[in-house]
């Protein structure tokens, strides 16, 4: 084991690590002003957005990475456009990975956020708005700090679901070794090629990197349990 890992190439990993922060940078800011756009919108008008907004959580990440692959294709016109206009190609690039891993974690950092924010007391938006103060200072000051808990559970669900994507980053970006090769493909990878020893290898370290994550999510949440009871 010691001997693969001397010899192990460790692109992958941080190539999933650099995809899994652009990507939840990215849900993080689009989630929460997603959610707090739909605060106070017809529940119809809602249920259908909400609806949109979560379906990729509940496709196969195959599918929602073929839809990608026909948005962003050269053969496609908006893929088309983009390369030859602003010169920016998707498929089979970095790019890809951070785009597929966004589009797949989104929801949850978006469902986290719902969730925090319609559990809010809206007394204290009333009592800030009565007090004269200016809405986007109550989104700053009143509502993000005390939603601080679901944002952050949604933040670190978001990170190791775009850390372990493999089906829509399969299908938009491929498996270009030292480009867009994840952990997650290079396990399949070695698979197929039936070097078993180095997937396993693979295998604890994403299990190693998200039980760690998992943990400190746990930690957070004990905490703020001990806090709330020293508070009582």
């Amino acid at each position: 084991m010691i001997e693969i890992l001397r010899h192990l190439n460790w692109n992958p990993l941080f190539i999933s690590l650099k995809t899994g922060f652009v990507a939840t940078l990215i849900s993080f800011f689009l989630g929460i002003w997603t959610a707090a756009s739909l605060m106070y919108c017809d529940k119809r008008v809602k249920a259908v957005v909400d609806g949109i907004l979560t379906m990729p959580m509940v496709l196969p990440p195959t599918v929602a990475g073929f839809v990608l692959l026909l948005i962003f294709s050269l053969r496609r016109p908006f893929g088309s456009f983009i390369f030859f206009h602003l010169d920016i190609k998707v498929v089979q690039t970095w790019l890809g990975c951070i785009i597929a891993a966004t589009v797949i974690s989104f929801p949850l950092m978006y469902k986290n956020a719902r969730a925090a924010f319609e559990q809010l007391d809206v007394n204290l938006i009333y009592a800030a708005r009565t007090l004269g103060m200016p809405d986007i200072k109550i989104f700053l000051e009143i509502i993000l700090p005390n939603c601080k808990p679901g944002l952050l559970s949604g933040t670190i669900l978001t990170f190791t679901r775009a850390l372990g994507e493999y089906g829509a980053t399969s299908m938009l970006a491929g498996n270009i070794p030292g480009k867009t090769g994840t952990i997650s493909q290079k396990i399949a990878m070695v698979i197929q090629d039936g070097d078993y020893k180095t997937a396993g290898i693979w295998v604890l370290i994403i299990m190693l990197i998200s039980f760690v994550i998992i943990l400190f999510m746990n930690l957070l949440g004990l905490e703020k349990a001990a806090r709330e009871k020293t508070w009582k």
